[in-house]
């Protein structure tokens, strides 16, 4: 009998200690890895602003801060109202690779006749189709066409407009050598110049059409918008008109020749969408898409006479802007002085959100 009574008071006060490990375990271990695993999605989500209030969805409940702020993500709308000749078809094929990974539509703007500019009542439309069309949130448009305002026509949000643009005499070069060769994207299409064989120097000696400096007035243009006057060659105010877009409308403006760098800005600033998009871009074959092929440098002789025109000098003068911003983006990105990313934080919140008020 006492040989039994110790034996089931051992049993007891060992189910007392398994009891006690167990509570501490699952104290430890659970209650408090709910809590890290809370805290380390909050800096998941450290883009994610505090706001002080809360606000009440359409059945009448209150959508946390988090909630509202994923919201803008799923709302967004970028265009990119890419410049011929300029890498863009490199970059929108790239897009187009990461959109059904990262759940975005990514939709093509093709226009009549391939015109760059929209009538007035395709204007309206346009600009009531995209702003409306919620289903196909969050999306990415692209197409050849002149920016376009959307607080113009009484529009209650702004897309956000993207651009690369390139050193006007290489684009224009590229898209002279285009029109006779083609490219190696598709090879098999015969160009509107095919079987001209006149090179850059020989048309610019010649004083031929083709490689008139008037050729390169587009991307001032592109960035103008629809005004009538953007679209006259050698025009001041569509050259002003173009930095204030540029600065002002445009979330960002890579250079061609920097597209390594615009994609790492693009995914470090919009995740949703460009999540994955610098590692995809440099093991895929996306990053040359579109060479143009029998391309001739010009002569620096040839390059001088080109470099007296007007119209190169005041093409140049808005690349040299928009490579300028690009930079002062760049260099914004880091601490200086160190390899570190920039950050930024609340302090100082007065009154306190999670302290309740006495009446």
């Amino acid at each position: 009998m006492i040989t039994t009574k110790y034996f089931f008071l051992l049993v007891l006060i060992t189910a007392g200690f398994v009891f006690i490990l167990l509570y501490h375990w699952f104290s430890a271990n659970v209650i408090v890895g709910d809590r890290l695993s809370a805290v380390h999605h909050s800096e998941a989500e450290n883009s994610a602003a505090r706001f002080s209030g809360q606000r009440t969805d359409q059945a009448g409940g209150r959508l946390d801060d988090l909630t509202v702020y994923r919201e803008y993500d799923e709302k967004f709308v970028i265009i990119y109202n890419r410049v011929p000749k300029t890498g863009s078809t490199s970059f929108v094929n790239l897009t187009y690779d990461l959109c059904k990974k990262n759940a975005f539509h990514v939709l093509h703007i093709n226009i009549t006749a391939n015109m760059h500019v929209l009538s007035l009542p395709n204007q309206l439309k346009f600009v009531r189709n995209i702003t409306a069309w919620d289903s196909m949130k969050p999306a990415f448009y692209h197409g050849h066409m002149a920016f376009l305002d959307f607080s113009k026509y009484g529009m209650p949000a702004k897309p956000m407009y993207i651009n690369l643009i390139r050193q006007p005499l290489d684009r224009l070069v590229s898209y002279y050598y285009f029109l006779r060769y083609g490219d190696d994207y598709r090879p098999y299409l015969v160009r509107h110049r095919a079987g001209d064989t006149m090179t850059f120097d020989e048309c610019v000696a010649k004083q031929k059409p083709d490689c008139d400096p008037t050729n390169m007035w587009l991307q001032i243009p592109f960035f103008c918008g629809h005004h009538a006057e953007c679209w006259n060659p050698g025009s001041s105010w569509a050259l002003e008109q173009a930095k204030r877009n540029l600065a002002n409308e445009y979330f960002l403006v890579g250079l061609t020749e920097e597209m390594d760098e615009f994609i790492e800005l693009l995914e470090l600033s919009l995740p949703r969408l460009y999540r994955g998009a610098v590692s995809h871009f440099q093991k895929s074959n996306k990053s040359h898409l579109r060479r143009t092929k029998s391309k001739v440098e010009p002569t620096p002789e040839t390059v001088a006479k080109i470099k007296e025109s007007t119209i190169w000098q005041m093409e140049n003068e808005l690349y040299e802007f928009a490579r300028d911003q690009f930079h002062f983006v760049q260099h914004k990105l880091r601490t200086p002085g160190r390899n570190v990313m920039q950050e930024f934080l609340y302090e100082k919140i007065k009154p306190n959100p999670n302290v309740v008020g006495k009446n």
